[in-house]
């Protein structure tokens, strides 16, 4: 059946070359597939316009005779026992899909499928990022025409470029920079990209809209009560425990109370330096939630230890993404030594409904307009300032992110709520009000729905022992990371590709 190619299997990543020579494209995308399964794969795939190839190694394929001005390939993962390599021929076309679709259509799944193929790939592209909530990239080959594209929110990675000899597509810029494109450009979200050998094009196809619409708070928390389930209902679909990357405030505790109330079975994943006080904030959350809690504890050496591994993993040595991308590094990484292949995240409450301290000091000091136009902003930028950077870490362990909170339905939803339902001007109000009566209302105990945000690069205690190191050095923290970025990728650059 053809819609078993975009119900969704995780897979790590994908990569799409077009040779602007007409020369063999297969063989540019050895070197990408080698660097995105540098952690492992159960599955290899390679595609031209007229075939598909797979093999449990890249020595595999590499003796068998493949070529094509075209090629799409991709790195396969199995979390679910029903996954399987996303990757199918249709006669003179090659489709590629990366990630996982929450809501299928209302009509027979086939006659979806074979409707939107009939009319050629930009239509079918364009229908996926129409259509379907989710978390996915894809690529498609046909005609001389690679087109490619990422969800509406841009939960998935998407990076694209070129150079005199070739167009290529991947989910991680180190694969293209291992190829000779050394500018890689994100595929922004909800959009598609369109390129032969003579042009490129991106186009617009979805981003998530919504006008404020004045409602009772009660009414807004009925509402999001519902897409809250709902949204971590269909990302548990098939998983019986999952890990929940914990802190033990608001975001993480109500993240593990819905996977709880779905029927999974949730694991606490507390990860901290040592003698931090929001460490016992999770002890004493995990005991209000009465869940498996697993507490690892890390020193000043041991952000020395990982920093060169996460900044090329994100691929910045922004000081901000890495302060960022440690704790979930090892929340991500422990999750995996535990056996857990999903991890859980609040990521995107802050953004969606007014959790940062910024949104209450421009209410206060330019009104709501402006405010309101911030967090609106931050929404739509939510793929360049977190997801990129946590699925990556994510995919380096080879665990699967799952992000309750950020649906598009929720997105919507939340473009649509006043300020006054997220952020109060009243002295020492709390923010994100109409979560936290959600969260109330769901029975999270009252101590963590009041409990105040605190960014987790300075309650796991990380940004203070980056600036210390980066102090020891001699160097201001930027200099620090973008010094150990350079030598890590000049390492990685330097070993014998495929």
């Amino acid at each position: 059946m053809l819609w078993r190619y975009l119900k969704g299997g995780y897979m790590k990543a994908i990569a799409a070359v077009l040779d602007k020579k007409g020369e063999n494209a297969v063989s540019k995308l050895f070197p990408m597939l080698k660097i995105l399964g540098c952690r492992g794969a159960d599955v290899y795939c390679i595609g031209t316009p007229r075939d598909v190839i797979t093999g449990t190694s890249l020595e595999t394929l590499l003796t068998q005779e493949f070529r094509g001005r075209m090629a799409l390939g991709h790195v396969f993962l199995r979390v679910l026992a029903t996954d399987k390599p996303q990757m199918a021929n249709f006669g003179n076309s090659t489709f590629l899909f990366d990630g996982r679709i929450y809501n299928p259509p209302m009509e027979c799944l086939d006659a979806f499928v074979a409707n939107r193929l009939q009319v050629g790939a930009c239509a079918f592209a364009e229908a996926l990022i129409k259509e379907f909530d989710g978390c996915f990239s894809f690529a498609f080959i046909e005609n001389g025409k690679l087109v490619a594209g990422r969800d509406a929110l841009g939960l998935y990675p998407l990076y694209y470029g070129e150079n005199s000899d070739l167009l290529a597509v991947a989910s991680e810029r180190k694969a293209l920079w291992k190829i000779g494109v050394n500018e890689a450009k994100p595929v922004p979200p909800g959009h598609i990209l369109i390129a032969d050998e003579g042009s490129v094009q991106i186009r617009h196809v979805k981003s998530p809209v919504g006008g404020v619409q004045p409602r009772s708070l009660e009414e807004a928390a009925d509402s999001l009560q519902e897409s809250l389930l709902c949204s971590t209902l269909e990302r548990t679909v098939g998983v019986d425990k999952v890990a929940v990357a914990f802190s033990g405030g608001l975001d993480s505790s109500l993240i593990a109370l819905l996977a709880q109330r779905t029927g999974v079975e949730a694991h606490l994943i507390h990860v901290s330096l040592e003698n931090q006080p929001e460490t016992l904030q999770a002890e004493e959350a995990a005991y209000l939630l009465d869940m498996p809690f697993h507490k690892f504890l890390y020193s000043d050496e041991d952000v020395e230890r990982v920093l060169p591994e996460v900044l090329w993993c994100v691929e910045s040595p922004n000081p901000l993404k890495a302060s960022i991308a440690i704790p979930l590094f090892w929340a991500a990484e422990n999750a995996a030594k535990l056996g857990f292949k999903v991890l859980l995240s609040g990521q995107g409450a802050d953004e969606l409904f007014g959790g940062y301290r910024r949104y209450l000091t421009l209410y206060a000091r330019f009104g709501e307009e402006v405010a309101q136009k911030a967090i609106t902003s931050d929404i739509l930028r939510m793929h360049e300032d977190n997801f990129e950077r946590d699925f990556k870490v994510c995919v380096f362990h080879n665990v699967e992110l799952r992000l309750p909170f950020v649906s598009l339905p929720i997105a919507e939803f939340a473009l649509t709520l006043p300020l006054n339902l997220k952020i109060a001007l009243e002295k020492n109000a709390l923010r994100k009000l109409v979560l936290r009566k959600t969260a109330e209302r769901l029975g999270l105990p009252r101590q963590i729905v009041c409990r105040p945000k605190k960014a987790v690069q300075y309650a796991t205690g990380v940004d203070k022992a980056l600036r210390k190191l980066a102090k020891k050095q001699g160097f201001s923290l930027q200099q620090y990371l973008l010094r150990i970025f350079k030598a890590y990728g000049d390492l990685e650059n330097k070993k014998e590709g495929v």
